[in-house]
């Protein structure tokens, strides 16, 4: 009674094994989540865990190294961006393994998965490690790029 013959289905003569096989793993998924799941359950969650599952916290796009020499840098910012997934996690900064704190030296950009950190008016003394800190639910993610400010020799 559950298993409607879909349209590219010959209504007759299927057998068990075939009417698993044609449709796909998530219609099949799909099926068997409707009959007695308990029926409290709202319909639209069991996908909605399954989503879950499938986004894993990650860094799409790494931190690079930026390096620069101290005459170029003196005065003028050094942005490092990361691009995360999913958008739902929460990023936060650190240098040389210290939090880093929003200021008028170190601005924190956020736009969907983009997340730049933005060091306005670079100094010699702004050069170190830099990590960005991804954090969803329990699951933590680091990237770590270097800050290079060469002297002049």
């Amino acid at each position: 009674s559950e298993a409607k013959p879909s349209k590219e289905e010959p209504p007759k003569g299927i057998s068990p094994i075939k009417a698993k096989k044609t449709p796909s793993p998530a219609d099949a998924e799909r099926r068997k989540l409707r009959p007695g799941s308990g029926g409290e359950k709202p319909p639209e969650e069991p996908p909605f865990t399954y989503q879950l599952k499938a986004v894993p916290l990650k860094f799409v796009k790494e931190m690079k190294d930026i390096v620069l020499t101290e005459a170029e840098s003196v005065g003028s910012s050094a942005i490092f961006e990361v691009l995360i997934s999913p958008s739902t996690a929460i990023t936060s900064w650190m240098k040389d393994g210290s939090n880093i704190r929003e200021s008028p030296k170190h601005k924190f950009i956020a736009d969907g998965k983009d997340r730049k950190l933005h060091i306005i008016d670079v100094q010699l003394s702004d050069a170190g490690e830099y990590t960005c800190v991804l954090k969803l639910g329990n699951k933590e993610k680091t990237s770590t790029a270097k800050l290079i400010v060469e002297g002049i020799p």
